[in-house]
């Protein structure tokens, strides 16, 4: 007798993360479970009933919100939707970074829903169960991070696309061809995002400016500005208002100023400096003591608020610094003229007058406006002459001016002074915990054209840190001494490092031979400071001094002050730099709406100034390391026979980047193309290790390169392995 077959029992069907998709791709409409059932293309009873199951679980949990029987919505406050920001990889996947998960939650391709790196975006997170990592799905693009891109243009018959080289930036912008006005096919273009269709794989947009020719120079430092959103002129109407201003020193304000024209002053900067925004004066009292001034151009006697001056220079923030050129933050009327302090000039000043021991211990200090005239303008290569020599005849090959001369003694008495208890101010420094970053600077030798034909490196010498104690000792003071007053005002701070980074900071230089205590604060700082001072010279230094670097906090502005801890100050400001960063002119006002009896300012509102200054800073400092890293690139383009020894400073499952000794220029080595063994990547010991000989590339080995691919417009150098050098 047959038996009669039974039909197959259809496995349920867990709708909840599906359904939730389809909400979160219309936020703000209703759906029954006819619509839903109709959009997951499903129409048998058994799925029905299932839909109908889930949008009650789902509404039980408060995931999704019952409008009216049988109507459903995105609950917006349910406790699985988390607001953050988005960033992306190089392989079109990201990761939600939000103050609610101390593990960054991983979002796929398919659940970006258009969101781009840096965008401020609400998610919601699956995988909440434990043991499962959380995953996440863009369900809103709050605000955009930037709508301007930089690329290059790919010109069809009725279109184009412009790519970007961005590594972050996963899709193409598509332009209509009526968006892309006199570009060329080939043209490095910015181009502004307008819309982005639902149906649309590519974002659409139009062309705002035609940069140039890809690997141009000037295309290519533009680029870099436009790619960041900084400007490289100054508005015609800012320029003119500029021009307008008087400059004129008048005896009606040095009578509302402390006048201090007589006592000895003078500059030190480096020799190509254009704009002098500090000088040193100094004064032997009768008691025995010193009083040394730091003067600091008085900028906001010129920059009044409310001004489009002013808001101009707020919007900027700070001067960009490129290789070849400064996008100064003020125009040159201001910055290079008015409130620069060039020699044998009248000036006006916003000082930090102290009295100082012999022994470097302050007894009395002083804020205010002054007027001062610069007896001398030295380069710091000058004034290390005297340090090192006590000799008053500064030879040609280091003058500024290209002729031998004599300084006059009490220059050189006051000069030799201050780098005494410049040395005193450091020490105490380091004894209290602040940390020691001297690290190499890379600087190019560049023709007319801005052609790259030399590498140098610069190293900060005694009288840089002659400078900088007496900048700090100002910055600190008048940060005490409004602090401690409880007063709104512009903190510069610096939190702890990272014990995470640290940890793994130990873990490279253990390589090395070297170690971090982590027993107290104290212990670190002065670990690491060991650690900066043991590998000056040696082949790791660049390496362990980036590393080192990493581990540290950026450093921001506040009105919350936490202190420096770099510094190992309780109270540090931006007080002597006005003429190149907007919040020392914040800074200056502050103070002298507090001298002037002031009662504290509206805290919000300043601390939204500080995170405009801060985002400004960091976007300036990616300019400047892009146009090192263009500069690289271009240099390493005339040295393509040459073979290079390098150091390895980093390793990946795909390849080794190495940084040449003698220029510092950084390349990859592809893994794929290392050819005297097959090599696999070991992430315990950050190398990688050659499956037939056991050969190791671990970080800090010295190798031999060649230079294989030189992209300008990607700023990328790739390397050739050649061998290690053993």
């Amino acid at each position: 007798m047959s038996k009669k077959l039974r039909k197959p029992v259809k496995k349920h069907t867990d709708f909840t993360e599906k359904i939730l998709k389809i909400l979160s791709q219309s936020p703000n409409k209703v759906f029954n479970y006819k619509q839903i059932a109709a959009k997951l293309e499903v129409d048998d009873t058994q799925s029905r009933n299932q839909i109908i199951k889930d949008l009650k679980l789902l509404s039980s949990k408060k995931s999704i919100d019952e409008t009216e029987p049988g109507k459903y919505s995105l609950t917006v406050n349910s406790p699985d939707y988390y607001e953050g920001t988005i960033d992306m990889t190089s392989r079109k996947t990201a990761y939600f970074v939000s103050p609610d998960f101390e593990d960054d939650v991983f979002i796929p391709t398919n659940n970006l829903n258009k969101a781009l790196d840096g965008d401020k975006v609400k998610i919601y997170v699956y995988n909440r169960r434990r043991g499962k990592k959380p995953e996440g799905e863009v369900i809103e693009i709050i605000e955009r991070k930037k709508t301007d891109f930089v690329g290059v243009i790919d010109i069809q018959k009725n279109f184009a696309f412009v790519s970007t080289a961005n590594p972050k930036m996963y899709t193409d912008i598509f332009i209509p061809k009526e968006k892309y006005g006199e570009a060329e096919n080939g043209d490095v273009v910015l181009v502004h995002i307008e819309d982005w269709p639902a149906k649309a794989d590519s974002p659409f947009g139009t062309v705002i400016k035609v940069l140039g020719k890809p690997g141009e120079h000037n295309t290519e430092i533009h680029a870099i500005l436009a790619e960041y959103g900084l400007p490289y002129d100054f508005p015609v109407e800012v320029e003119a208002y500029a021009q307008k201003i008087d400059t004129s020193i008048e005896a009606s304000e040095i009578a509302n100023r402390r006048d201090m024209r007589d006592t000895l002053t003078f500059t030190i900067d480096p020799k190509d400096a254009k704009d002098f925004d500090d000088a040193l004066s100094f004064k032997k009292l009768e008691n025995g003591n010193y009083e040394i001034g730091i003067h600091i151009a008085d900028v906001s006697y010129y920059l009044q608020e409310g001004t489009i001056l002013d808001e101009e220079a707020y919007q900027r923030g700070t001067s960009v610094y490129l290789v070849d050129r400064v996008v100064p933050m003020l125009p040159e009327v201001l910055s290079n003229f008015a409130c620069s302090l060039r020699p044998n000039e009248e000036k006006y000043t916003f000082s930090a007058v102290f009295e100082i021991t012999n022994d470097a211990k302050l007894v009395n200090q002083w804020f205010g406006r002054t007027v001062i005239y610069s007896d001398q303008r030295f380069a710091y290569e000058e004034a290390q002459y005297i340090i090192e020599t006590k000799d008053n005849t500064i030879p040609e090959e280091i003058s500024i001016t290209g002729a031998a001369y004599v300084v006059p003694d009490e220059i050189v008495a006051a000069t030799l002074k201050l780098d005494e208890l410049a040395k005193i101010f450091r020490r105490k420094r380091m004894a209290d915990g602040a940390i020691s970053f001297d690290k190499v600077e890379v600087k190019f030798n560049l023709n007319e054209e801005g052609e790259p034909t030399g590498v140098y490196f610069k190293t900060s010498k005694d009288a840089n840190h002659l400078i900088e104690e007496f900048m700090l000792l100002a910055n600190k003071k008048v940060a005490e001494y409004i602090g401690k007053q409880k007063k709104t005002f512009v903190y510069r701070i610096h939190d702890e490092p990272n014990e995470d980074k640290l940890i793994n900071l130990q873990t490279v230089i253990s390589k090395f031979g070297y170690s971090i205590n982590f027993k107290t604060k104290g212990d670190i700082s002065k670990s690491l400071n060991s650690l900066l001072t043991a590998v000056q010279g040696k082949k790791e230094q660049n390496l362990v001094d980036t590393l080192t670097i990493r581990t540290m906090s950026k450093a921001k502005y506040s009105t919350e002050n936490i202190g420096h801890y770099g510094l190992a100050f309780d109270y540090y400001s931006h007080f002597t730099s006005p003429i190149r960063r907007y919040p020392d002119v914040m800074v200056h006002r502050l103070l002298q709406y507090y001298l002037d009896g002031g009662k504290s300012v509206d805290q919000e509102v300043y601390e939204e100034k500080c995170v405009h200054a801060s985002n400004m800073e960091n976007l300036a400092t990616s300019a400047e390391r892009d146009s090192i890293k263009y500069m690289q690139v271009k240099y390493m383009q005339d040295h393509q026979n040459e073979e290079f020894v390098g150091v390895i400073s980093g390793v990946t499952e795909w390849g080794i980047y190495v940084e040449i000794v003698s220029n510092k220029c950084e390349g990859m080595c592809r893994i794929r193309e290392i050819k005297d063994d097959y090599y696999t990547f070991d992430d315990k010991q950050y190398a990688l290790v050659g499956e037939v000989s056991g050969n190791i590339l671990q970080l800090g080995d010295e190798v031999i390169v060649k230079v294989k691919n030189a992209d300008l417009v990607k700023k990328q150098l790739d390397f050739s392995f050649i061998r290690k050098n053993e």
